[in-house]
């Protein structure tokens, strides 16, 4: 038991340290708001254009590339020094379908070609790797399938790497299609204006290392060469290359009023995904860069919040070690030996709801009050994804595997739209019924500690209980159509041949 309290302290005060993170940061950025680095300053628009290339990266993307090229096409740029690369690795009929439009679109006169690899290595950083050795232009800029880039999204960002030769790349923030589409799409949507608005904002200003987001953003080519190029070691292959390009001196620019939209995932399951390809990518690159940053000339404060952020995803598996172990303290009159300031620890958890809505008070100031609603959803889909976060930052740590699984797009936007019945659409993730064995267990420890006079922890295991039961249960209800099927087929099945069936349930699996 005296080892359960001091891992349930020590968890107590890690967790507590990410999410005081948000109250510097959001400090950081009302600090350098209006007071942005030289860097930052407009630059003169240039007399002449350098060759840029565009690299559309795609897999499997028939519902959504016709849009992604369409806009691509669009942009306002000298057509004689504009290249664009679709880079696909698809398996499915999107090969063919780019294959008509990059005809289409080469009998207009754009300079526009289809790159197809037979096979995956490297994933998307091999595609890019390979785009990049037939790449003509001296800025590289990069595109996912779920965008749509505004038209003068490279006039509104070469001009930055022209004027600053030390400036290896730029980022644009993220827009949203689908907002609206769902509660779903609405709380992502929060959480993506409180990352770019705040964190990439003080990051970037104050000093510190920021993240390229892998899209929405354009490269020096001469930055991505001297850093040793793409490499397929980690799945977040645009959070190790910035990271290693800053680490060799190079400069980046965040800027927050160059915005590219792109579609949300509306399943729960993608969403889930794309949460564990980030949260496994992540931790392979602190395991690979960590002890580069903490070697570097880097200020002492740099690196902090460079292992923090390298890091941030450890608050999934410290949540669900809290999660668990709480109810056996509770049960074992554990809690009785705690003797941490518990209550100004938590006050720390405050600092992440404070962040998103500085967020949206800058972005909306006329109607902030109408996307923070939502606030509520997004905590507990943050703390109810924490089992399958935790899963992908251990594998991440062991080792295991490192294949790149795509979040699919779908090409929603209105609320009539249905990504339902695509075959894109995810199948059941099992985890879900271990998310509901954590929300039931969580509702046993919340009564628990309402009956043993541990009322003040009775909230925020409820939190748990409602969050891992909102995940679970949101998960089942996404994928009731398979189930039914599922349900259907074996009903059949054993009306038909009941001893097979008899047999199948019971085979050892």
């Amino acid at each position: 038991m005296v080892i359960l309290t001091i891992v349930y302290g020590v968890a107590t005060i890690f967790l507590a340290v990410y999410a005081f993170n948000a109250w510097v940061l959001t400090f950081f950025y009302l600090k350098y708001r209006l007071s942005a680095p030289m860097v930052v300053s407009p630059p003169p628009f240039p007399s002449s254009f350098p060759p840029v290339t565009v690299q559309l990266p795609i897999f499997n993307e028939a519902l959504v590339v016709n849009r992604l090229i369409e806009s691509v096409t669009k942009l306002d740029y000298p057509t004689d020094l504009l290249q664009i690369q679709v880079l696909d690795d698809s398996i499915d009929e999107t090969t063919d379908m780019v294959r008509v439009l990059v005809e289409q679109y080469q009998r207009r006169g754009i300079n526009i070609e289809l790159i197809h690899r037979y096979d995956r290595t490297g994933f998307k950083a091999g595609a890019l790797e390979k785009g990049l050795a037939r790449a003509t232009g001296e800025f590289i800029a990069i595109f996912d399938a779920d965008f749509v880039p505004n038209p003068d999204f490279l006039k509104q960002t070469v001009p930055y790497l022209l004027a600053d030769a030390q400036l290896g790349f730029v980022q644009g923030r993220w827009g949203h299609l689908n907002r609206n589409y769902s509660y779903l799409t609405a709380a992502q949507a929060l959480a993506i204006d409180g990352h770019f608005t705040i964190e990439q904002t003080a990051r970037n200003r104050s000093g510190f290392l920021m993240n390229f987001n892998g899209t929405a953003g354009i490269w020096r080519r001469t930055c991505i060469e001297s850093s040793d190029g793409w490499q397929h070691d980690t799945i977040c292959e645009d959070f190790d290359l910035s990271y290693r390009a800053q680490l060799k001196g190079w400069q980046v620019l965040f800027l927050p009023d160059v915005v590219a939209p792109a579609e949300l995932p509306p399943q729960l399951a993608a969403f889930k995904r794309q949460q564990f390809r980030w949260a496994k990518g992540s931790i392979q690159c602190l395991k690979k860069l960590g002890g580069a940053v903490l070697w570097s000339g880097l200020s002492w404060s740099a690196k902090w919040q460079a292992l923090i952020h390298l890091s941030n995803y450890l608050v999934h598996p410290l949540m669900l070690l809290l999660a668990l172990i709480t109810p056996i303290l509770i049960l074992n009159g554990g809690t009785a030996n705690i003797h941490l300031p518990l209550i100004y620890l938590s006050l720390g958890s405050f600092g992440p709801p404070m962040l998103y809505a500085v967020a949206q008070i800058a972005l909306y100031p006329n109607h902030w009050r109408k996307h923070y609603r939502i606030m509520p959803l997004l905590a507990l889909i943050g703390g109810g994804i924490a089992l399958s976060s935790t899963q992908a930052v251990m594998e991440a740590f062991l080792g295991v595997g490192n294949n790149f699984r795509r979040t699919p797009k779908f090409n929603v936007a209105s609320p009539t739209d249905r990504w339902q019945n695509s075959a894109y659409r995810l199948p059941l993730d099992w985890l879900v019924f271990g998310e509901l064995a954590f929300s039931f267990y969580s509702f046993w420890g919340a009564w628990l500690a309402a009956t043993n006079g541990n009322q003040f922890a009775v909230p925020f295991i409820l939190l748990y209980a409602f969050s891992f039961g909102y995940v679970g249960g949101q998960g089942l209800w996404d994928a009731r159509l398979d189930l039914w099927h599922w349900l259907t087929v074996q009903f059949k099945q054993h009306e038909t041949h009941p001893s097979v069936a008899r047999q199948q349930f019971m085979k050892p699996r």
